[in-house]
């Protein structure tokens, strides 16, 4: 069976993971309503916090080349489960792809799929944002 080319776009960018300290590749790829697709690859620092996933960084750089909204996403780790993205992930997917497919796969070709809705339910949103500046006008 032919991989999703999404699916490989995030297999590849795996391959160019910067993780030096956990070992831990990552590729994603997000691809947007008219089929363009950005992939991106995790990247460590030794000052841990400044690390950043693989979904974050394919996100960012779609955003930087002008793109808002994404219909698609895959991530891709050599784990014996799919690994989903982490909580700062799907947050940041929540706010430029809420009802975007997700597809988790590893490199045995195992493929599950979820939206970003059931990976985030009750996100936290512009809306919430809105309504406390709202309230603070009254």
């Amino acid at each position: 069976m032919t991989p999703d080319p999404l699916v490989a776009a995030a297999a590849d960018a795996r391959t160019r993971a910067f993780a030096p300290y956990s070992g831990f590749l990552v590729g994603a790829a997000v691809e947007t309503p008219a089929g363009e697709v950005v992939a991106g690859c995790n990247v460590e620092s030794a000052s841990y916090g400044l690390t950043c996933c693989a979904e974050r960084v394919a996100v960012f750089a779609g955003v930087a080349r002008g793109l808002r909204r994404f219909a698609r996403v895959a991530v891709v780790t050599d784990t014996p489960t799919p690994t989903p993205p982490c909580g700062a992930c799907r947050q940041i997917l929540w706010e430029f792809a809420p009802d975007a497919e997700v597809l988790l796969a590893n490199l045995a070709g195992a493929v599950v799929r979820f939206t970003v809705r059931e990976l985030l339910p009750h996100a936290f949103g512009a809306g919430q944002l809105e309504a406390d500046a709202s309230s603070k006008r009254r």
